[in-house]
């Protein structure tokens, strides 16, 4: 209906690339659902063309490795796999199944394998033909374009080496097919490197804790390749300054004055101090109204910004001149102090709880905005700051004797490059702030929770032991490990709240309920994310409060015994997510388990836990 031709069906597909020797091929498809889906309905066509010989290797192969790997014993592909010689592949299956595949494909046992787009960057799977099926993909966000890396990383499996004189890539008919989108992105240039280095607790405290300053960490974080536009401009800028400092010099000594450049920049700032005091009213009125608001406002107050007005701002941080602030329907945002509108007097503290109620206290008129004062009336009476400002700047040429004049024509003709320096030195500054400003906001969390000391740029002892957790929420577990919590507890209820920690929050583990026990512990949980969520807020930075109960309780299951088969069963999960959840929660325990100096009864419940995690088929 949509003018669209319609999708050719996957055993189809599969005759037509045999009919034009086009196999074996890797099919991409888009959800792990119709890979599944594909493979089975080519197995289950009677019109596939067998190979005996084949065949026999392929079963011969799938015994041996069942020998070491019982637990693809009873895989639902299984018959597919050794009887038709086509597969699925995706992240839903388990890493000993996916081997198993990879085997196959690699000595040329297999015919197609289904495979969604992700298997394109991690695997290197020796095929003659790769089809394309979408120029779109689907994520955990819903459906997307591919991305030019990615399309290439699918197409460059085309082509099998040392057998291949060329490799094929065919675009068949799909519900998100477009051939004009895919020759674009195939001409398109790599998306650019993204680096992995971020602003995360543990990098700060390792780097602190080996370089014992922030100034070093700052000059790591800028020469990083997380930053390299960023570093890339503040290289340019200080180039640039060198260059403009050395004209003023060249010029200075041209000239024979006995002047520096701070000399200059000095004369510059003065004249520029005196300018403004000759500003026009309605100019001046808006630094009188700046200097009001820099002085009024400040983090825990109520603002409205822009020329409506209409929406209520917390402000949660300020620096400088920028404010982060949490709008009322609960978005962030950041907007310029001088966009400020009204101003409610009441400060509250920087906590979720307090912030709701600050903003129920505007709408019930709880708390009034402030009134602005007026700026004062000029006068014709000489400025007494302008009369200091004057005598200041007369000692720059105090000394000069006869050569007064020339002084004075000498600074004002280097005037405009002083004040380039300073323009440049204020964008450099920013940028570096830029930069600094999320190591710094955690470093002023860590302080506040005991991890670091800020004022002496020091790691504590605690934030030594925290520093060696590998873990994805490390604050979380920290203070858990603070509070007692893992110290008393279970192994199986140790499992759960470590996996409600390390899952992904949108992954669905199915409905099994959570024990007393681990009910108890997860409200213990909670208690401390409200705690940490709220000093985080207080900085600027956004919590990650979600913690997953469903993952919470298919571990517990997990490590009080239950069989896999029956695991997965329950859950109705796929077993590639079950594996990664239980693996990913089994090296968090392992990291607490090192803890044996510093905290050595958690560490040692840990490290038991592990042991019951981590059992076939979970290595």
């Amino acid at each position: 209906m949509n003018g669209r031709p319609p999708e050719i069906p996957p055993h189809k597909l599969i005759n037509s690339l045999r009919g034009f020797r086009l196999l074996p091929a890797i099919v991409f498809l888009p959800t792990r659902r119709k890979c599944d889906e594909a493979a089975a309905e080519v197995a289950g066509d009677k019109s596939q063309k067998a190979d005996a010989e084949k065949f026999e290797k392929r079963r011969r192969l799938f015994d041996e490795y069942l020998a070491e790997n019982p637990e693809i014993k009873n895989h639902k592909h299984a018959k597919i796999l050794v009887n038709a010689g086509v597969a699925s592949h995706h992240a839903g299956h388990i890493p000993a199944w996916k081997l198993l595949v990879e085997k196959m494909m690699s000595s040329g046992l297999l015919n197609a394998i289904f495979a969604t787009s992700t298997v394109a960057a991690g695997v290197d799977f020796p095929a003659r033909t790769v089809v394309v099926t979408n120029a779109d993909t689907r994520g955990n966000d819903g459906w997307r374009s591919l991305t030019a890396n990615e399309l290439q990383q699918m197409t460059g499996r085309a082509g099998r080496r040392g057998k291949d004189n060329v490799g094929f890539v065919v675009l068949v008919p799909g519900q998100f097919q477009n051939p004009k989108k895919i020759a674009v992105l195939l001409r398109t240039q790599p998306d650019p490197l993204e680096s992995r280095f971020r602003a995360t607790y543990t990098t700060l405290l390792n780097l602190l804790d080996a370089f014992k300053n922030f100034e070093q960490l700052r000059e790591i974080a800028e020469r990083s390749y997380a930053f390299r536009e960023t570093g890339r401009q503040i290289d340019g800028l200080k180039r640039s300054f060198e260059s403009t400092r050395e004209k003023i010099m060249s010029g200075l000594s041209s000239r024979g004055v006995e002047l520096s450049v701070n000399d200059v920049m000095g004369f510059e700032r003065l004249n520029e101090a005196r300018r403004r005091i000759h500003e026009s009213l309605p100019e001046t009125r808006v630094e009188f109204r700046n200097q009001w608001l820099r002085e009024t406002v400040l983090p825990g107050m109520i603002v409205t910004q822009g020329r409506s007005g209409k929406r209520l701002f917390f402000i949660l941080q300020m620096n400088g001149d920028a404010i982060s602030a949490i709008r009322d329907d609960g978005q962030g945002n950041t907007f310029p102090l001088s966009r400020v509108n009204r101003v409610y007097g009441n400060k509250y503290p920087v906590r979720e709880r307090e912030i709701e109620r600050a903003f129920y206290d505007v709408y019930e008129n709880k708390n009034p905005s402030l009134e602005e004062p007026k700026p004062p009336e000029k006068s014709g009476n000489a400025d007494p700051t302008e009369e200091l400002i004057d005598s200041l700047i007369e000692q720059f040429v105090a000394d000069a004797g006869d050569k007064r004049e020339v002084y004075l024509q000498v600074l004002w003709e280097n005037a405009k490059d002083a004040d380039r320096l300073g323009s440049i030195t204020r964008d450099i500054e920013f940028l570096r702030d830029r930069i600094w400003s999320p190591f710094e906001r955690r470093a002023k969390v860590l302080d506040a929770l005991g991890y670091l000391d800020f004022r002496n740029e020091l790691v504590t002892e605690q934030g030594k032991w925290l520093a060696d957790l590998r873990v994805d929420r490390p604050l979380l577990v920290g203070e858990s490990i603070n509070r007692g919590i893992f110290s008393s507890i279970s192994h199986t209820v140790m499992a759960g709240l470590m996996a409600s920690l390390a899952a992904d929050a949108e992954r669905n583990y199915g409905e099994l309920y959570l024990s007393d026990s681990l009910l108890e512990a997860v409200t213990s949980i909670e208690d401390v994310i409200y705690d940490v969520s709220n000093v985080e807020w207080r900085f600027g930075i956004e919590p990650v409060e979600e913690i997953n109960l469903s993952a919470a309780a298919a571990a517990e299951r997990w490590t009080g015994g239950m069989a896999w088969d029956d695991l997965v069963k329950r859950t109705q999960a796929e077993e590639g997510d079950l594996f990664r959840l239980l693996s990913r929660t089994g090296e968090a325990l392992m990291q607490v388990a090192q803890l044996r100096d510093s905290n050595p009864e958690a560490a040692r419940i840990a490290s038991e836990t592990v042991d019951m995690i981590l059992r076939d088929p979970i290595r």
